[in-house]
């Protein structure tokens, strides 16, 4: 991948799309001037930052440069320019998994779409955890997609290397200050804080809480208070994918409504709470019908199952779960089916005209680049009124 000039006048920005890091970053959408490709800018007032957000940012820019894979979101080029550092993104013109889930999929994507996007996933953990790094924030928010299909994970600022003095370390004792908002994609182990540690099977966990996210619409446990969420993974409740199989008969018979606690984790018709159908045929419902009247594969179930698993010596490797028999239906590149798979949207490739100005094809409007989709870290404060969910 050619690099682009650490030149601030190489650039133009083109509109506000974000901030973070309690105010201190800017994101902007950009032209590069010498090619005329759009990319996101993330703009960090250095001289108003903390030691810790210096060591955040430290820990992302050193693996930044360290990783080179097709699954993780590149940077293409990071400088000073008058006191602020600039980080060079590419734009990711469908946006993060979540936003879709936000903005269209609400009652959750198609089962092969998800397919598509876990095994993304998977080969970036692949490589990640061969790196010798845990990525620790694992969730939809941090997984974006280019026009041609292309799944890229982000989120690199929480990330941490079990290297230590030239040796692998077999777990993790550091436990960063988490955000309330990311505690449900949090394994029970790095949850429970004790000398038993974690490694990189905490990553599967999340990768199993962010297939739940995929498929039900919304993360499990989403609307339990942190201690009573900390009290139900340690106890070892496990979430699930809310279907016909999982969802009681008189469930299904209730008229939608978007009044229950949607907590995720299949207790019955309180935490299964029915919600607006998206249209979109992998929820088998019609108009007025339960959204969770479908069926999805036991393959799928059985997947989401191995990643749950409470004790961290039971959840395969990202290696191991490539090989998952969930995967078989997958039949075609990336770039051909998730187009497909993603209709009525759209990805944004223009800024002028129509679609500058507003579309009713979902992410085809300008107002949808307003997201945490066009960057790489955590910490993003959307202009938007999509939710980012990020830390």
């Amino acid at each position: 991948m050619a690099s682009f000039q650490p030149d601030s006048s190489a650039y133009e920005l083109l509109t506000v799309i974000g901030q973070g890091l309690e105010d201190l970053m800017t994101v902007n959408l950009a032209r590069y001037k010498p090619t005329g490709e759009h990319v996101a800018i993330r703009r960090i007032a250095l001289e108003s930052c903390t030691n810790e957000m210096v060591a955040f940012l430290q820990g992302e820019l050193l693996v930044s440069k360290l990783f080179h894979h097709p699954s993780i979101l590149p940077y293409r080029s990071i400088f000073i320019a008058q006191n602020e550092l600039w980080i060079i993104n590419p734009f990711m013109a469908y946006g993060s998994a979540r936003d879709l889930i936000s903005s269209h999929f609400m009652d959750g994507m198609s089962e092969l779409a998800i397919a598509y996007i876990l095994l993304g996933m998977l080969k970036a953990l692949e490589y990640i955890h061969h790196m010798g790094y845990v990525h620790r924030s694992v969730k939809a928010s941090h997984v974006l997609i280019a026009a041609d299909g292309q799944v890229c994970m982000s989120g690199l600022r929480s990330i941490f290397s079990l290297i230590r003095h030239g040796q692998r370390a077999k777990v993790v004792h550091d436990f960063p200050p988490y955000s309330v908002k990311v505690l449900p994609w949090l394994s029970p182990e790095v949850l429970q804080q004790n000398l038993q540690g974690y490694d990189f099977r905490s990553d599967i966990y999340s990768l199993g809480i962010t297939a739940c996210e995929l498929a039900n619409g919304h993360v499990p446990f989403k609307d339990m208070p942190a201690t009573q969420m900390l009290l139900e993974k340690l106890n070892g409740t496990v979430p699930c994918l809310l279907d016909s199989t999982t969802i009681p008969p008189e469930e299904l018979s209730m008229k939608p409504s978007r009044s229950g606690a949607d907590s995720g984790i299949c207790e019955g018709p309180g935490a299964c709470g029915a919600r607006h159908s998206n249209g979109d045929p992998s929820t088998a419902s019609s108009a007025g019908g339960h959204p969770y009247s479908r069926t999805l594969s036991p393959q799928f179930h059985a997947f989401v199952e191995l990643c749950l698993q409470r004790e961290p010596e039971k959840r395969p490797s990202a290696t191991t779960l490539i090989g998952h028999p969930f995967f078989k239906q997958i039949k075609r590149r990336p770039s051909e089916a998730l187009p497909e798979l993603f209709r009525p949207l759209t990805p944004i490739t223009s800024f002028d005209g129509p679609q500058a100005q507003g579309s009713t094809a979902g992410l085809s409007s300008l107002e949808s680049v307003k997201t945490s989709a066009t960057l790489g870290g955590g910490g993003l404060r959307c202009i938007s009124a999509l939710p980012l969910g990020s830390m």
